[in-house]
């Protein structure tokens, strides 16, 4: 283990112990109610067609990478099983911060974004046919994740477990969870699924917000999204098509 790697683990355990007092720890829920607890995102709801229809415009003009192409650090759930299929993603935003390719291929769905508060990582996330993800559980308890299906196969769609809860994508409908609880994808379908994904930092009191906004958006950005956002400049470069 690098020492980038002991600090970063650090980080979130110390923001975990933090967070835990008001998340409601053990008994936390799964899923979260999308309009009362973020309403804003409403508007990306509202605006569907445009969404999909820039993420068909990022793939008439672009290569999308492997997940862990992106960050090295998810290899285990993106490459390390069924490395014959890709989970792939496409970045939009990072920690305030956008990718140029985003801008120029996705214009109207950067906007967007711009007024969704609080919105800390924002990605494109596409499963080919039959990729499915091993269980695991996100790090950082400083965020929740949203989830808008935007293409789903018909025919055995795609489902993810969430601790002991299941839910099955469908197009156009989101959901809002807590992915610090196990999870895993199920996936035997035959097309390929698209899903608009969105981190938001949690809605927390006062002080421990201004406390998760320092740890997500100055300390992790030092020591880890930093290194992430060059990587995928590097890769926008290499795999845009004309």
């Amino acid at each position: 283990m690098n020492y980038r790697t002991i600090v970063i683990n650090y980080i979130m355990k110390f923001g975990n112990r933090i967070i835990k007092q008001y998340d409601g720890g053990d008994n936390r829920p799964v899923f979260l109610d999308v309009k009362s607890t973020f309403p804003k995102l409403d508007e990306i709801e509202q605006n569907f067609d445009e969404i999909r229809s820039e993420y068909e415009n990022v793939v008439k003009h672009f290569e999308i990478p492997a997940y862990h192409e992106v960050d090295k650090r998810v290899y285990a759930i993106s490459g390390r099983i069924e490395q014959n299929l890709k989970w792939k993603v496409f970045l939009l935003k990072y920690s305030g911060e956008t990718p140029d390719l985003a801008e120029e291929l996705c214009p109207k769905t950067c906007n967007l974004l711009e007024g969704i508060p609080d919105a800390y990582k924002v990605f494109f996330s596409v499963l080919e046919p039959g990729k499915s993800i091993p269980a695991h559980h996100g790090p950082y308890r400083g965020y929740l994740r949203y989830h808008l299906g935007l293409k789903v196969p018909e025919v055995l769609p795609p489902s993810i477990r969430i601790k002991d809860e299941t839910y099955t994508w469908k197009e156009r409908e989101s959901i809002l969870f807590d992915d610090t609880w196990d999870h895993e994808v199920i996936n035997k379908s035959s097309g390929e699924r698209v899903v608009l994904i969105i981190d938001l930092l949690r809605p927390l009191p006062f002080l421990p917000r201004q406390l998760n906004r320092f740890i997500a958006n100055v300390l992790l950005k030092k020591v880890r999204i930093t290194k992430v956002l060059k990587q995928v400049t590097n890769l926008n470069k290499l795999r845009k098509v004309s």
